[in-house]
């Protein structure tokens, strides 16, 4: 699978998990079915661009917060991994 479709059906887990709804919840919300939640969360389906947008709207986070790399990354790690690719980016010039 593309790595962006990784991170952003990751990342509507995160953020459905994290508004404590269901998978059924979603689809209801997003106007889908039952169904095209649970597949998009495990890779088994493609979402188009329009229901991206549905669940970003229904998870209250802008279209980009959803395409983030792992999001669920503590910040004390994000700031560490941050620091090595800096630092690699100066070493090469």
């Amino acid at each position: 699978m593309d790595n962006y479709l990784d991170e952003f059906r990751m990342n509507v887990k995160y953020y459905r998990e994290k508004m404590d709804i269901s998978q059924t919840q979603l689809s209801i919300i997003c106007d889908c079915g039952t169904g095209t939640i649970g597949g998009i969360e495990s890779g088994k389906a493609k979402p188009s661009f329009d229901m991206m947008i549905k669940i970003a709207q229904a998870l209250k986070v802008t279209p980009a917060d959803l395409f983030i790399r792992d999001i669920s990354k503590s910040k004390t790690e994000l700031k560490q991994e941050l620091k090595q690719q800096f630092e690699s980016i100066l070493y090469r010039l």
